[in-house]
């Protein structure tokens, strides 16, 4: 923001285990201030909003009602991010919608027209865009460092237990939540669209692997782009210990590697290097952070995505992941769902 903006009240909706990111990100910002939160657990609100020194409100319409909440943190189970999305954009609130943008693309639809209509700004929470290895690789793409993309990779082999899909009702339901894919890999299959473009196709097969749930715990899928490029989508909740989220994208000229958020490789024609200094791969970090325990997420990248939305209000432009966005990861998510229930390949408008 710039240094004349005015503060801007946040409210959050769901006091869950992503609640927590979100507030301690906002917390992180200049004028920003976590003003109210909301829950329909009876006593989860009022507990959050005493560790942060905030309002709880008994239910949405009293949070959308206060004059002083001028950003919706939407942090409901997937399956309501779109109903309760389109109430606050009524309302007249600006919206940070947790990933994904919701687990059907005519709730997405209904979501962005409520945004457009309303003339609110809508940002689909994807904060790896921002962290330093994305930025850099997508310096080094619009550089035509790589020359021309011919394949990639993306993959989330991470580790759930059975208790984690326990915790909650909605966890591990079609209706409220998706499987791996839709929940925890839809981050990097984001990451491929935006380095990569437009997917024209998917062949995919899904399988529940190692819980007791009605979604996938994992997802493999073979993915064509517009550009002629190929790549696979990989994404599962059953690979113990836990392992790095991984993009790898190859070019005619090179290839590059990130692993949660840092590049660990890149080479370039002839030459090849382990990365910039300080950003080799931790080969003891397999089972640490995201990978095992769904609460140990930075805070840095969630910050930056909600000040690029804070910025995009004042300079009236798209935030740099808007709704459209979300919905273009959404779309691949649900082409990997079809393909597997099919067995057939899925198009997609490649749009």
């Amino acid at each position: 923001m710039t240094s004349g903006a005015p503060e801007r009240g946040f409210g959050i909706v769901g006091t869950g285990v992503i609640a927590a990111m979100h507030a301690a990100a906002i917390a992180t910002l200049p004028r920003a201030r976590l003003a109210a939160v909301t829950d329909v657990a009876d006593g989860a609100a009022a507990a959050f909003a005493v560790a942060r020194g905030c309002a709880a409100e008994p239910g949405l319409d009293q949070l959308l009602a206060r004059p002083d909440v001028d950003v919706v943190c939407v942090c409901v189970p997937s399956g309501l991010h779109a109903e309760v999305g389109v109430r606050a954009a009524r309302a007249g609130k600006h919206l940070v919608v947790e990933k994904p943008i919701d687990v059907t693309l005519a709730a997405a639809d209904r979501l962005i027209e409520a945004a457009r209509a309303a003339g609110v700004a809508l940002t689909v929470i994807s904060q790896h865009r921002f962290d330093p290895g994305l930025i850099e690789l997508k310096r080094l793409l619009g550089d035509g460092a790589l020359g021309r993309l011919v394949l990639a990779e993306a993959s989330t082999k991470w580790y759930r237990t059975q208790a984690y899909y326990d915790s909650a009702a909605w966890r591990g339901t079609w209706a409220m939540d998706g499987g791996s894919l839709m929940n925890q890999g839809i981050h990097y299959v984001d990451l491929l669209r935006w380095c990569m473009g437009p997917v024209t196709e998917v062949t995919a097969i899904c399988a529940t692997q190692a819980h007791q749930v009605e979604v996938e715990d994992t997802a493999l899928a073979i993915v064509r782009f517009g550009s002629g490029a190929v790549g696979t989508i990989l994404s599962s909740t059953a690979a113990y210990p836990g392992f790095p989220q991984r993009l790898e994208i190859t070019g005619t000229d090179g290839t590059v590697i990130v692993e949660d958020g840092r590049i660990v490789r890149r080479a370039f024609g002839a030459q090849a290097t382990a990365g910039d200094p300080g950003e080799d791969a931790d080969p003891g970090a397999g089972a640490a952070g995201a990978a095992a325990d769904p609460a140990a997420i930075e805070v840095a990248s969630h910050a930056a995505q909600i000040a690029d939305l804070l910025a995009a209000v004042e300079e009236g432009r798209a935030p740099a992941v808007d709704g459209q966005a979300g919905r273009d990861a959404l779309e691949i998510v649900r082409a990997v769902y079809e393909s597997a229930r099919t067995g057939a390949p899925v198009g997609l408008t490649g749009s």
